[in-house]
């Protein structure tokens, strides 16, 4: 019997792995004995991750584009099937957030969020799905809390991942027969960049994750390792039962 949560030799594809719930998950699944395909926009901080994922048996492999160019999607999930002859997981972990109301918001906000949230996810998806019904292999969809509960001021970034659990959910019933899991994760406000890189001063930022510690039932907010820990749960054969669910990271007071 394999060890609970083993991922060795699978071939994992990890979107938006140059940094936080990308970056830890990738690492963590090299030292659950995957074999790494890492993509993201930033090759300085990819290479970072990749670093971090050596191991005897497998190095990482490294493939930079923009998930919202449809040609880089493509021409990624090639390279991946390139490179490793098979797909067994896919993490469409990349993602953006924002904070704008329905009163200061705007298409162009909407179609941002959108196009990397639902869109992207949605595309690389399509394309990969032939490659998992072969290896029946499994999705993990990185969502939000933001996704099952409604919070002011982060409109479409809820609504994206609203989609994107109901995504989840319609995915894993149409590829149920061939024995593909869907599943996604949904995690509380996680110690991570993705506040600074929506423009959140570093003020602004610990201000945000103090105020959100005292809401949440352990009194603190998620770090990436908690998050990463239950993808590679999910993303492993321990979870061979589990399709179609949405699953709280943390939970609050």
């Amino acid at each position: 019997m394999a060890s609970i949560g083993r991922l060795d030799d699978k071939v994992a594809l990890v979107t938006g792995a140059s940094s936080g719930i990308g970056a830890g998950t990738a690492i963590l699944f090299s030292q659950l004995g995957a074999r790494v395909i890492i993509t993201g926009r930033n090759e300085e901080n990819l290479k970072k991750t990749a670093e971090q994922c050596n191991q005897d048996k497998y190095k990482p492999v490294l493939l930079i584009g923009d998930l919202t160019k449809e040609n880089d999607v493509q021409r990624i999930v090639d390279e991946t099937i390139a490179a490793a002859g098979r797909l067994d997981i896919l993490v469409n972990n990349a993602g953006v957030f924002s904070t704008v109301s329905i009163e200061t918001t705007s298409l162009e906000d909407f179609d941002k969020i959108f196009n990397i949230n639902v869109r992207s996810v949605y595309n690389i998806t399509m394309l990969c799905v032939p490659y998992l019904v072969k290896t029946k292999g499994n999705i993990v969809n990185v969502s939000s809390i933001a996704g099952l509960r409604p919070f002011p001021d982060i409109l479409p970034y809820s609504m994206s991942k609203s989609a994107l659990n109901q995504m989840t959910r319609c995915v894993a019933l149409e590829m149920a027969p061939k024995h593909v899991r869907v599943n996604a994760v949904n995690p509380v406000a996680t110690d991570t960049d993705i506040f600074r890189r929506a423009g959140f001063t570093e003020e602004d930022n610990a201000k945000l994750l103090e105020q959100c510690k005292s809401v949440l039932a352990l009194g603190r907010v998620a770090e990436v390792i908690d998050v990463a820990n239950l993808i590679a749960y999910l993303a492993s054969d321990s979870a061979s039962f589990m399709t179609g669910n949405t699953v709280p990271v943390g939970f609050f007071q």
